[in-house]
């Protein structure tokens, strides 16, 4: 699968666009802002885009009026069209937010429910009783995404609702030519349904990648040859952020290995979870750890680690952003141009090296050694072997090893140094050695 091998940028597009939060009924172009970062994006290494909802929708994207129509904030279907098509030009893939799991209220098949009642067609689409009331006394109850009620969830089970949602994608994949989906909230989806997708999407267009929200949970459940090919590696996500605020790397280092170690008891060796360190629903990676030190450390972790990086739109060059008790808008700003900085060029280069490197995309890991405040992991192939050395300190320190012998070039500083079971790691220091 290509997307193994890719790093991942992911943009909510309404508040990216400066779209406004609720519809205005009002078209604006706005999705065609992303023909000016087309450019960056290559330049950066980005292999793929992930961009959160962008149809017609009563607010946020998640409440959807019309699966077939680009949100008139944003712009129209040739509007798309056009970006797509620019993204593609630059190697850039483009992977949607497959909201399946609930629609808005002015979803069109539930606003005929809502005039005709049991008359309606569309009523099993849906989780209703005419023996209730909702709360917007609608003259019937209905389930709402875990008690959402402007989110009504869809009934997935329904062979209709089921015919209905694939036609949507044949619809996006022959009209924009998209190359994948994230399936929002993968966690509460059907399962039968994520395996009809999965093959119907690899039917009409091979190698079409499926890329799951998850939480919680054991993710071999719908990470598999039937259903998806990958899903959100939350339990990692905090990992990172909090090993570096307690300056205790043992949380990461175990977690790794719990998921990728050499032991036969390791749960997801073979498998390649998207791995992030923020994104559009969690305060941002610089806003988060509490010394500013640990922030390229943050992104050299996430580079170096098993699994596919995802990037959210602006923390490369260490963008701010805290979440707040009843909205998301200060995670989802709206910037006129890319802010390079010497972070965004280093993660570049962390891009780079990953993009040619076997063992970071598809290697195994291994634990080499872990104090409270520095770690050292192995990936490796057949062919190659690369340790990562982490120092969350900013002391000098010196790691003793037993395999820190021989010959190794830095591939950060393009150095080669020769180890004799011993490497001085400098403070706040992360270091990429490959074994020649």
């Amino acid at each position: 699968m290509w997307a193994y091998n890719e790093t991942f940028y992911q943009i909510y597009p309404i508040g990216f666009c400066g779209a406004p939060v609720q519809n205005d009924g009002q078209y604006v172009p706005r999705i065609r802002k992303l023909l000016d970062w087309s450019n960056y994006l290559e330049t950066l290494g980005i292999g793929s885009i992930i961009l959160n909802p962008i149809f017609e929708s009563d607010n946020h994207g998640y409440d959807t009026r019309d699966f077939k129509k680009v949100d008139c904030r944003l712009g129209s279907n040739d509007d798309f069209r056009d970006v797509c098509q620019n993204l593609h030009a630059h190697g850039v893939k483009v992977i949607l937010d497959g909201v399946f799991n609930h629609v808005g209220r002015g979803f069109w098949a539930f606003r005929d429910v809502q005039e005709k009642k049991w008359d309606s067609p569309y009523k099993d689409w849906f989780h209703i009783s005419f023996e209730e009331n909702s709360a917007y006394n609608d003259g019937f109850w209905y389930e709402g995404w875990e008690g959402h009620f402007e989110l009504v969830k869809l009934n997935l089970q329904n062979p209709q609702v089921v015919e209905y949602l694939l036609g949507c994608i044949r619809f996006w994949i022959e009209t924009f030519d998209i190359d994948g989906l994230r399936l929002d909230v993968a966690y509460s989806l059907d399962h039968n349904f994520m395996r009809r997708l999965r093959t119907f999407c690899e039917e009409l267009k091979p190698r079409f990648a499926l890329i799951g929200e998850v939480l919680f949970g054991d993710y071999n459940l719908i990470v598999n040859d039937q259903m998806l090919h990958s899903c959100t590696n939350y339990e990692c996500y905090k990992g990172i952020y909090s090993s570096f605020n307690s300056m205790n790397l043992f949380e990461i280092a175990h977690s790794l290995n719990r998921q990728y170690g050499p032991e036969d008891w390791c749960i997801y060796r073979g498998k390649h979870l998207m791995n992030f360190v923020d994104n559009h629903d969690v305060t941002r990676i610089a806003s988060i750890l509490t010394n500013p030190s640990h922030l390229p450390l943050a992104y050299g972790l996430l580079f170096g680690m098993p699994g596919i990086p995802c990037i959210y739109y602006g923390s490369e060059w260490g963008e701010p952003g805290v979440k707040a008790p009843d909205n998301d808008y200060a995670l989802r700003p709206c910037f006129d141009a890319p802010k390079e900085n010497e972070l965004s060029h280093f993660v570049h280069q962390l891009i780079q090296i990953r993009k040619h490197s076997d063992a970071l995309c598809n290697g195994s890991y291994r634990n080499v050694q872990i104090t409270n405040h520095q770690l050292i992991f192995e990936r490796r192939t057949d062919s190659q072997r690369i340790l990562i050395a982490i120092n969350a300190s900013g002391d000098s320190f010196w790691m003793n090893h037993g395999e820190l012998h021989g010959t190794f070039r830095d591939l950060i500083t393009g150095s080669t140094t020769e180890l004799q079971g011993a490497i001085e790691l400098s403070g706040y220091s992360i270091l990429y050695l490959e074994q020649i």
